[in-house]
């Protein structure tokens, strides 16, 4: 009995993704849906989208290696803060570890030639192949017409007439393949990376300018709260219920958490990142801008401070 044909395929949680898994599988692959997550962007999309097409999530965790790419990549930034291509190649590179290490006979990805002209062009995508050290091992079913054939395809482990050929940024054909497959849940384009955000970009820019050897918490507190810089100190302010319990979480060693006793309020988190141990200063500032963003304050309120061991 012959070697079922195994692929690893990326698994960004967006349509022409879950298109190229459905794919593959139809041509009886064994398809493992493999998703990355980091400081920056979680796995919570890709899961609904895997869910939709009946296969389960391989999540694989990049956070301190992204963090390092982040604050260095080889292609630089984006629009925001977001090194795309440096952040794409790491995922393959990923990818292709596991590919060797475990079996798999081909890496593949949803992309689609020329739906993204600056990261999707005929160039983009053969650099990206070969940077990744995957020349001849990276399908892209949508688009594997217009490009030369890979291994699995020359060895007859795909075959290559039943693959596509879109190009462009219509979406026509994806949403009758959407249809062909039986797939409701159509979501929508981009999101998920808050790299990508301009205003995060501006606070982790700022943060980077400051303290270039921020860590994983360091970048995470900025995506949940109101950051207030007072020198070395920096203020976090949660926006909401869900950033209080973050911020509570995401306190370390050396940290100040204010927290209103008997009032609503949010939770602030003092962070002195020039390490100057000015206790009275971190007190009234995390006390005074606690009570400048709550309401219905009491004549006397109680305030709980706690300093992370």
């Amino acid at each position: 009995m012959s070697k079922k044909t195994k692929a690893l395929v990326l698994m960004s949680g967006g349509l022409d993704s879950m298109l190229a898994a459905k794919i593959l599988a139809e041509l009886g692959v064994e398809v493992v849906p493999v998703c990355f997550t980091s400081y920056f962007f979680s796995f919570g999309k890709a899961r609904k989208a895997a869910e939709t097409i009946g296969m389960g999530l391989r999540v694989e965790d990049i956070s301190k290696i992204h963090l390092e790419i982040v604050k260095n990549p080889r292609y630089g930034h984006g629009s925001a803060i977001n090194p795309c291509i440096d952040c794409h190649l790491l995922m393959l590179k990923t990818a292709r570890k596991i590919m060797e290490a475990e079996g798999f006979d081909f890496v593949a990805t949803g992309e689609v030639l020329g739906e993204r002209p600056m990261s999707q062009n005929k160039q983009s995508l053969d650099t990206i192949e070969r940077e990744s050290g995957l020349v001849g091992k990276l399908l892209r079913p949508l688009s594997a017409k217009l490009m030369p054939p890979t291994v699995a395809e020359s060895q007859d482990l795909i075959d290559r007439n039943k693959l596509y050929d879109i190009s462009g940024r219509s979406r026509k054909i994806q949403m009758e393949l959407a249809h062909k497959f039986l797939i409701d849940y159509i979501p929508q384009p981009g999101g998920g990376c808050v790299l990508t955000e301009k205003e995060f970009g501006q606070r982790l820019g700022q943060l980077m300018a400051k303290y270039p050897d921020f860590d994983g918490s360091d970048a995470q507190i900025l995506r949940h709260c109101r950051p207030i810089w007072e020198g070395n100190l920096l203020i976090a302010v949660a926006r909401n219920g869900e950033n209080c319990e973050a911020l509570k979480g995401l306190a370390k060693t050396g940290d100040v958490v204010f927290e209103p006793e008997n009032f609503p309020g949010p939770v602030v988190l003092a962070r002195d990142f020039g390490k100057t141990g000015e206790k009275e200063k971190t007190e009234f500032l995390g006390k005074k801008y606690l009570l400048q963003y709550s309401k219905k304050i009491p004549n006397e309120p109680k305030i709980s401070i706690k300093i992370i061991p």
